[in-house]
């Protein structure tokens, strides 16, 4: 545990460090520490992949990276010893986000050419309940690549972390525009339903 606080405050430090080097915005209201995302536009580049909703998602196509603020979540979950409650936490985190994002799309200069979101994750389970769509990396190299700068991430978030690690392989996360905008729901501060997101 002390290993790990240590190594959360090193990284904390740094972190600005590392934002101000990429293309990285916040998102959200004016505390940069409130939402679970940061994110970026980017050009696909991989395989045609076709979504749930019959959204094509093909080469060249604009798209919104999501990134987890990685320090800020596992500063918050590292008092939790329990698997589950590091999971129920990070989904949480993740679902109270989601509505700050479709806004930040919504309202986005470049909204209409936007085709979706595209995220990587070693994580397992429980995207599909948030309306992500996970599809395999295609290539060896960019996977392996993605699995070593991703497994420190993956070392400080769980308490036994070679227990399941072979589970645990880089995917693709995508979700259209429209899943997004359309199926998701804005809650307020205290986690009640608030309002649906309509935009055609």
């Amino acid at each position: 545990m002390r290993l790990k606080s240590i190594a959360l405050t090193v990284w904390d430090i740094l972190d600005p460090i590392y934002y101000a080097c990429t293309r990285l915005r916040y998102i959200g209201g004016g505390d940069r520490k409130s939402s679970a995302f940061r994110v970026r536009l980017t050009l696909y580049k991989g395989r045609p992949v076709s979504l749930a909703d019959g959204t094509t998602i093909q080469k060249g196509d604009l798209l919104l990276k999501i990134h987890l603020h990685n320090v800020v979540l596992l500063k918050n979950m590292l008092a939790l010893r329990n698997e589950l409650q590091k999971a129920r936490f990070l989904y949480r985190s993740i679902e109270r986000s989601l509505p700050d994002l479709a806004l930040y799309v919504r309202s986005h200069p470049k909204c209409h050419d936007i085709k979706g979101l595209i995220g990587i994750t070693m994580l397992n389970r429980g995207y599909d309940k948030l309306n992500f769509e996970a599809f395999p990396i295609s290539s060896t190299g960019y996977k392996w690549l993605k699995w070593i700068s991703l497994m420190p991430i993956y070392l400080l978030s769980v308490t036994n972390p070679f227990k399941n690690m072979k589970k645990h392989v880089p995917t693709y996360l995508f979700m259209s525009k429209d899943t997004l905008l359309q199926k998701l729901v804005l809650f307020t501060p205290s986690g009640e339903l608030k309002s649906n997101i309509n935009r055609s």
